[in-house]
C-alpha cells in the first residue's frame, strides 16, 4: 500500500509577484488549471488515492482549490486527499526544509501504515504513471528511489544532479552544483532529480529521525538526505521515459518566470509535448461554472479574433486581435487591442487600444487604455518585472504604483505650468 505526500508549502520567490499572495502550487497554469492539479491527477490516474498535501506558505487559495475541486474521493473506501498544514507538531518551528516537512508529520504517516511512501513536488508540470516507478523500486530492492530525467548540462545547475552505475544505482549526488557531472555516454546531458522519491516507510522514518538530530543539516531531501545516504544504503535512480518512444518524457519545473512562461507557451504548439486533450490521462481541476468564450465584431479594423491561441471559458474578445497567446478564464479583451505571445491569467480586463507582447499579465489586472507593454524593455523595467529572457510580468500592485507615479508627475507638470504663467 502506498501513501502519496505532495510537498506544497514553497514560497516560490523566483516567481516574484505570481506568488506574492499564493503558494507556488496554487498559481494558474494552462488556462484553467493550477500546477497542483498535475501531481494530484497523476496520483488519481495511477490509482494512488491516499494522498496528503503538506502546506505552509500562504495556502488559503490552495486549500480552497483542493476543497472545491478534489472532494470526490470516497473515505469509506480508504480514499482521501488530506491537507497537512505546518502545525508545530514536534517542536515550535515551521517546516524548515522538504525533509523536515515530512518528519514533522511522521506520526500521521504511521497511522496510515503504508508500506511505501511516494513523495512529490506540488509545482511541477508533467504526466506520469507512478506505478512504474514504484514497481522499479520494489523490484530493485532499493531503500529509496529517485525519479530522474536528462537535462542539458548548461541547465543542470538548477537541479540535483546524480551519477549512476550500469544498474542505475546512485553513486553520487550534488544539489545544484556549479559544475554538473555529465552523463558518461552523453557529455551534453546530465541526470537531474525530478523531486520525486519512493521510500520504504521504515527506511524513511529511520533517515528522517537521524537527520532531525543533525544540527548542521538543512533538513532537505536534495541537500542532505540523498547525499548523506548514497554510500550507506541502496539508492536507485528511475529514469522517466515515454512508455512508447522510450525517449525522455515531458517534465517541467515552472519555478521561474521564464520557465513558467515557456511551459505555458509550449501548450500552443501544433502537437504540444504536454497533451491536455489526452482523454486517457485527464488532468482534473476545479471547474468554474462559466459561459463559453465569445468573439464579437467583424469590421476590418475592429475584429474579435484569436489565432494560434488557447482561449478559456468566460473570455470575451471584443474587437481585438489575439495572436499566439494563452488566455485563462474570464479575460476581457476590448476593441483595437493587439495581444501577442503572452500569457493572460484569470479575471484580467484589457481596455481599448493596448499593444501587449511577450508578457505575463497576473490575475485581476485591469490594463489601462492605450497601454504599451513588451515593446520597450528598458521602459518596462521602470514599472514592471522583466525576466532575464525579456518576459514582462505585470501585476495589479505594479499597475497601482505606476498609476500613482504618473499622477504625481502630472501634478508636478501642472504646478510647473502655473509657476511659469505666474
Amino acid at each position: 500500500m502506498t501513501l502519496a505526500l505532495i510537498l506544497a508549502g514553497g514560497s516560490g520567490t523566483r516567481l516574484h509577484a505570481l506568488t506574492k499572495w499564493h503558494a507556488k502550487p496554487a498559481i494558474p497554469f494552462g488556462g484553467k488549471f493550477r500546477t497542483i492539479d498535475f501531481p494530484l491527477s497523476n496520483c488519481i490516474n495511477s490509482h494512488i488515492r491516499r494522498i496528503c498535501v503538506l502546506t505552509q506558505y500562504k495556502s488559503h487559495s490552495l486549500n480552497t482549490h483542493i476543497h472545491k475541486g478534489w472532494h470526490f474521493l470516497k473515505p469509506e473506501l480508504d480514499e482521501f486527499i488530506e491537507l497537512l498544514p505546518a502545525q508545530q507538531r514536534i517542536r515550535n518551528d515551521w517546516y524548515s526544509g522538504t525533509a523536515d516537512a515530512v518528519f514533522q508529520n511522521l506520526d500521521i504517516i504511521r497511522e496510515y501504515k503504508p508500506k511505501y511512501v511516494l513523495i512529490l513536488a506540488g509545482d511541477h508540470v508533467y504526466k506520469m504513471d507512478y506505478r512504474a516507478m514504484i514497481y522499479h523500486h520494489v523490484q530493485s530492492g532499493a531503500d529509496m528511489t529517485v525519479g530522474c530525467i536528462e537535462v542539458p548540462v548548461k541547465d543542470a545547475s538548477e537541479f540535483g544532479v546524480m551519477s549512476v552505475d550500469e544498474n542505475y544505482q546512485i553513486t553520487a549526488f550534488d544539489e545544484k552544483p556549479d559544475e554538473p557531472r555529465a552523463l558518461p555516454n552523453e557529455k551534453s546531458k546530465a541526470l537531474a532529480s525530478m523531486g520525486i522519491y519512493v521510500f520504504d516507510r521504515e527506511f524513511l522514518e529511520q533517515v528522517l529521525e537521524g537527520d532531525s538530530l543533525d544540527v548542521s543539516s538543512s533538513h532537505d531531501f536534495g541537500k542532505d538526505i540523498i547525499p548523506d545516504n548514497v554510500n550507506k544504503h541502496k539508492l536507485m535512480a528511475f529514469p522517466f521515459r515515454d512508455p512508447v518512444s522510450h525517449e525522455p518524457a515531458y517534465w517541467r519545473d515552472v519555478g521561474t518566470i521564464d520557465a513558467y512562461y515557456e511551459a505555458n507557451m509550449e501548450l500552443l504548439d501544433f502537437i504540444p509535448a504536454l497533451n491536455l486533450y489526452d482523454q486517457s490521462w485527464p488532468i482534473w481541476t476545479y471547474q468554474e461554472q462559466l459561459p463559453p468564450a465569445k468573439f464579437v465584431f467583424d469590421d476590418d479594423n475592429r475584429r474579435g479574433m484569436a489565432v494560434d491561441s488557447m482561449v478559456s471559458s468566460g473570455c470575451i474578445i471584443s474587437g481585438g486581435k489575439v495572436k499566439h497567446c494563452l488566455l485563462s478564464n474570464n479575460v476581457h479583451v476590448h476593441s483595437y487591442n493587439t495581444i501577442e505571445n503572452s500569457v493572460i491569467l484569470p479575471n484580467v480586463e484589457i481596455e481599448r487600444g493596448c499593444r501587449i507582447k511577450n508578457a505575463i499579465i497576473d490575475k485581476n489586472c485591469v490594463i489601462p487604455k492605450g497601454s504599451v507593454i513588451g515593446e520597450n524593455i528598458e521602459q518596462d523595467k521602470n514599472h514592471y518585472h522583466v525576466s532575464p529572457k525579456g518576459i514582462v510580468l505585470v501585476s495589479k500592485e505594479m499597475l497601482l504604483v505606476k498609476e500613482k507615479k504618473e499622477q504625481k508627475e502630472k501634478e508636478k507638470e501642472k504646478e510647473k505650468k502655473l509657476t511659469d504663467v505666474a
